[in-house]
């Protein structure tokens, strides 16, 4: 029985070693992820069980596994904290709302999907994906030294005794809208609002006081002004459990990769703390028994309420698309497979509402996930669907036991992930890269580290997008012309090339730029070129500019090529190509000086003296 209710179990093996091993991954990264957006550990593993299954289930990438990760929880956490903030740090209050948002979100990706805009993705220049990609980094980093010490800013009471006076102001200005939206406030007799003032209680304003103080000290910025005060209050039996889970994380590592070094390091500082007897602070209390869904968050449902947020919603939806779309493409690579990424879009969106109703948090493709279960076996969508019911299994048998996890462990995990998430590739690049491209990835970089992602992200969309058709608009009027080999024909001075090396010699000609919008069809050149084919030349005499997009896609390509031994030929390359090859090294390692050639006559002498026909007739 290979095939049931749609679903491959030809390769049943492969995908329960894949699930299995891909859920035990994931595990610990969706309760430190849920603690870190500020609704719980259990909203992570929620959002893990719910999206790996049903974005397997309806997706469009075999392998791909689904849940929780860095980028979605960093913007999903400045979503609550929003939402939270308006309703006073009332969680429970503020929750119908928060999961609308992320209804909402899920319902746009699935639109996404609908009208085809998966294929538009690849539009997103790399400048702006590496300056958010390295601003989640930070902000994850940052955000998680104050409980990785064991300081949280709403416990320490004088801290928080600041923000009384301005409480209670807020309290007050709060009376006077209720009054007046009653009507009974009148500004002769203020003897209803002097009554109801005279009822304030204390403890309604520590709890005033507490929500300003996490306020104040939430972000980079909030963590960087308070990290003086935690660095006073440390706690040191959490700072420990912090660093012990971040020294296993990355010593496990150059022991075995076959483990995964973040369970490990999850179990044993866990095992150590709950073993000794050690009073450490746990995470919030995990739910046992099966996920029930949050129906009031439709019985309570009002425009109003989510009304403000929908370009929020967008964001998360567009986000979440990019994020499983680029590691859809990593499955591709890996597996010889292509992903149908407008299906990807539905089955994320799907995912992402189910798990909103049950109350998870929103999540996307997977990068690391995905590869440990294509390592581990996994071949179909089958595989995803069994990290979700594992999760499930785990909570429903170890929530109770999973809930004395210490806190600080979590902290030490979200750590790593924060350094692990950043771009160091495109950081390293910014010595040599051209200047407007390193301006954007900047601009992004800082505004979403201190100010707002998803009005950052836009900005670097529009400043690329103005940066971009000017230099087009300065190089050539031209529109790009990378076609597919299928319709490639030979140029004039071409004529005189031997027909008996055809087979063992192929020309490649780039017409116009290569762009963040065309290295697409570019990245196809290495699957197309056929087998016989021991030689390539790539004629750039008519790419008069390349961006670090196009640099990255040509350097793949390259590699590709190399490693399957064939020759890489360059004719006439322009100043600003080269500058760009020549600054990673592209030339001479990959190409060197030898193989690069004036014009196309040169390289043709090189040719005939250096390419043999290998057809069985004998021909030279």
């Amino acid at each position: 029985m290979k095939k049931l209710l749609g679903l491959d179990f030809s390769h049943f093996r492969g995908d329960m070693f894949g699930g299995i091993t891909a859920g035990i991954v994931a595990l610990p990264l969706a309760l430190a992820f849920g603690v870190s957006s500020g609704l719980g550990p259990s909203a992570g593993l929620y959002g893990a069980i719910f999206v790996s299954f049903f974005a397997a289930l309806f997706g469009g990438t075999n392998t791909q596994i689904s849940g929780p990760t860095a980028p979605m929880t960093a913007v999903s956490m400045v979503v609550i904290a929003g939402i939270v903030a308006s309703f006073d740090g009332d969680v429970s209050k503020a929750l119908p709302a928060i999961l609308i948002v992320f209804l909402l979100a899920g319902f746009m990706q699935i639109g996404l999907g609908l009208i085809g805009l998966g294929k538009y993705i690849k539009y997103i220049p790399y400048p702006v994906v590496s300056g958010f990609m390295t601003a989640i980094g930070v902000i994850i980093l940052v955000t998680q030294i104050l409980p990785s010490v064991g300081y949280y800013p709403k416990e320490d009471v004088e801290y928080v005794e600041q923000f009384k006076a301005h409480a209670e102001e807020i309290i007050l200005d709060n009376i006077l809208k209720d009054e007046a939206g009653e009507g009974i406030l009148v500004l002769e007799d203020f003897k209803e609002t002097i009554d109801r003032a005279a009822h304030i209680t204390p403890q309604q304003i520590l709890q005033e006081s507490q929500t300003l103080a996490s306020n104040d000290a939430s972000g980079v910025i909030g963590a960087i002004r308070v990290l003086p005060r935690a660095l006073q209050n440390i706690i040191w039996l959490e700072f420990l459990l912090a660093l012990g889970t971040i020294l296993i994380i990355y010593g496990f590592k150059r022991i075995t990769t076959k483990v995964p070094s973040t369970l490990v390091a999850l179990l044993v500082m866990s095992g150590i703390a709950v073993g000794f007897g050690l009073d450490y602070r746990p995470i919030e209390e995990i739910p046992s028994g099966l996920p029930i869904p949050n129906l009031h968050i439709f019985t309570d449902l009002s425009f109003s309420s989510f009304l403000p947020y929908i370009f929020t919603a967008l964001t998360l939806a567009l986000l979440g698309a990019i994020d499983s779309l680029l590691t859809s493409v990593v499955a591709d690579n890996m597996t010889k497979t292509k992903h149908k990424p407008n299906k990807e879009l539905i089955g994320q969106g799907i995912g992402n509402s189910i798990a909103a109703i049950f109350g998870g948090i929103p999540g996307a493709g997977a990068t690391i996930r995905t590869v440990v279960n294509i390592n581990a076996g996994g071949k179909t969508k089958l595989s995803g669907m069994m990290a979700g019911v594992l999760l499930l299994i785990i909570l429903v048998a170890l929530g109770p036991v999973a809930s004395q996890i210490p806190a600080a462990v979590l902290a030490g995990i979200l750590i790593t992930v924060g350094i692990g998430v950043m771009d160091y590739k495109g950081l390293k690049a910014i010595p040599y890269m051209p200047r407007p491209e390193v301006i954007i990835m900047l601009i992004v970089l800082v505004l979403s580290s201190v100010w707002n992602l998803v009005y950052a992200v836009g900005i670097g969309l529009v400043i690329a997008s103005l940066m971009f058709m000017k230099k087009i608009g300065d190089l050539t009027g031209e529109r790009s012309d990378i076609k597919s080999l299928g319709k490639e024909k030979a140029w004039s001075d071409e004529a005189d090339f031997p027909e008996y090396l055809e087979e063992e010699v192929f020309i490649k000609h780039i017409k116009g730029p290569l762009f963040f919008g065309s290295t697409s069809e570019f990245q196809q050149l290495a699957k197309q070129i056929p087998d016989t084919a021991s030689t390539i030349i790539i004629r750039m005499g008519r790419m008069q500019y390349m961006d670090q997009s196009g640099l990255y896609a040509m350097e793949d390509v390259l590699v590709d090529l190399c490693k399957n031994g064939k020759r890489i030929l360059f004719v006439n390359i322009i100043k600003q190509p080269r500058y760009m090859l020549e600054r990673i090294d592209i030339i001479p390692d990959l190409v060197p000086e030898e193989q690069i050639f004036d014009n196309i006559d040169d390289c043709l002498v090189w040719v005939k003296e250096n390419v043999k026909d290998e057809d069985t007739n004998g021909r030279c």
